[in-house]
């Protein structure tokens, strides 16, 4: 049995081997990436069992992405290689402040064969957290919207916790598609995972009691706002806690904070910790990652996280 699902995409991620605009970028290093991926590497790194569902192009990098996905012990029996699509592929930049942009080429996606009818049941009711996010139901929004709502009425039905990162990308939607289709995802979730600026979007304010207030009259029991360098907030069964940042050694590359932050809180929740120490926890994850150049490659394992809290010695063998 998992303990964590996700559904989503993943791209083959061409990183820059120098800083600067991409144009004048010459070399880059192959590499494996997209939002519910680095999720659930970032899980499996902490020692939660964790299932991803997918489909890759049945060609070299995607093959190649499946072996990688393997090597981080994540179960690969819902991802299938399908024939006549290229696995998707992104290219990265990153400027010297550590910022940057992304440039996808995901059209025809190998996804668009992952369907309503292809959702196994019992794959989901057998796990205890599903987590989606906005940047799947965004990129093929007819088809993914409907698919995702499947599999959370699945989850709802089988009592499966579900979380939810917006992670909105107004790039892919308008703010007034993102709306509509993320406010009909919202009454299932019971762990959001969000931005000030993400919330703004959803319910109109940056008011952090009304943001609370507005979810958990639609029935959401987690709240996680994510703020980056000054840190998070956090809310659970009437209790707030503004946690301090994690100061990071060093900032190169901000990509994969927000999904780390993700894995971090669920497994505070799956271990019953208190919502103290669950973003604390979450919020050291945040500040590891954003020290490594990548999507996933700084998502840190238990024993480093605890290393950085202060709770574990670093051994040198």
């Amino acid at each position: 049995m998992n303990e964590v699902v996700t559904i989503g995409d993943v791209l083959i991620t061409f990183n820059p081997r120098s800083k600067g605009p991409m144009k004048f970028v010459n070399t880059f290093e192959r590499k494996i990436g997209g939002a519910e991926l680095n999720f659930a590497i970032g899980c499996a790194r902490l020692g939660l069992k964790t299932g991803w569902i997918s489909r890759l192009g049945n060609d070299e990098f995607g093959q190649y992405a499946l072996n990688v996905i393997r090597g981080e012990g994540i179960d690969t029996s819902q991802v299938k290689l399908v024939d006549g699509f290229a696995t998707s592929l992104y290219f990265k930049e990153v400027l010297e402040d550590g910022s940057g942009r992304s440039f996808y080429y995901r059209t025809n996606s190998p996804t668009d064969t992952l369907t309503e009818e292809t959702i196994d049941e019992n794959y989901i009711r057998n796990t205890k957290v599903l987590h989606i996010t906005g940047v799947f139901l965004a990129v093929n929004k007819e088809k993914n919207i409907p698919l995702i709502l499947k599999a959370l009425q699945i989850a709802k039905k089988n009592k499966v916790l579900i979380s939810f990162d917006p992670n909105i990308r107004l790039r892919l939607w308008k703010r007034d598609e993102v709306q509509s289709a993320l406010l009909q995802i919202l009454p299932y979730v019971d762990i959001l995972l969000t931005s000030i600026e993400e919330a703004e979007i959803l319910f109109g304010t940056i008011n952090t009691k009304e943001i609370i207030k507005k979810s958990t009259q639609l029935g959401v029991t987690y709240i996680a706002i994510k703020q980056g360098d000054a840190g998070s907030i956090g809310y659970f069964h009437g209790e707030l806690i503004d946690a301090p940042p994690v100061k990071a050694k060093l900032v190169v590359d901000t990509v994969g904070a927000g999904d780390g932050f993700d894995a971090g809180f669920i497994y505070g929740i799956l271990n019953n910790w208190s919502l103290e120490r669950t973003l604390l926890f979450a919020n050291t994850i945040g500040s590891i990652v954003v020290g490594v150049i990548g999507d996933n490659e700084g998502l840190p394992y238990f024993d480093d996280v605890l290393i950085r809290m202060g709770e574990k010695e670093f051994i040198d063998r």
